[in-house]
């Protein structure tokens, strides 16, 4: 079989899944075929395969990716033992790491329903790990009587939604810088938490 023009011998896993990735955030999941990601790279069809077994795998790594990044990256930052310090550092975190990775925040929320029912219970597994991150400081800080929260898990799963609203209107050179829409969402949240 004939290479496609503009094909290479070397070509590797990470532009599959940057391929998968576009095509995926901009069309879906559903609608996007092997053939289509294999057009995007330059490959025939067939040499997907030499890299990934299917297209669910390649959704599961790219939401595997995104997660086990967004762990990392937190997991990397100061802890401050103020709570409300680190729900301050949380917030600000959530937002700027996922304005820079638009299309795997839009994978990763967006694109659980295609996953197996095995991969999704992976991908559940670290997205519990990031949320309960941020349902210790809610603890932290209700047990120090900084924060009057009913519920701490509906608290948490309340906040990230309300953060990850930011990726769907949020433009550059827009009305508000990143700054000061981060620190509209702080005034937010606290609001939300405070005793």
């Amino acid at each position: 079989m004939a290479r496609t023009q503009g094909s290479h011998s070397d070509i590797t896993g990470p532009r599959i899944r940057k391929a998968a990735l576009g095509l995926f955030a901009r069309h879906g999941y559903a609608a996007v075929s092997m053939r289509q990601i294999a057009a995007e790279v330059g490959v025939q069809a067939g040499a997907l395969y030499n890299y990934t077994p299917d297209k669910q795998s390649l959704l599961y790594r790219l939401m595997q990716d995104h997660m086990r990044d967004l762990l990392s990256a937190y997991g990397e930052l100061d802890q401050p033992k103020d709570a409300s310090e680190a729900l301050r550092q949380f917030v600000g975190f959530h937002i700027r790491f996922h304005m820079e990775r638009p299309d795997e925040v839009f994978i990763a929320y967006m694109e659980l329903r295609n996953l197996t029912p095995e991969n999704f219970a992976e991908i559940e597994t670290l997205r519990r790990s990031y949320e309960d991150a941020l349902e210790t400081i809610l603890r932290q800080g209700q047990e120090a009587g900084l924060f009057d929260i009913a519920d701490t898990k509906i608290a948490t799963l309340a906040v990230i939604a309300m953060l990850n609203g930011v990726m769907t209107w949020y433009r550059a050179g827009g009305r508000l810088s990143l700054d000061e829409v981060e620190r509209v969402y702080w005034d937010m949240v606290c609001r939300s938490v405070l005793a």
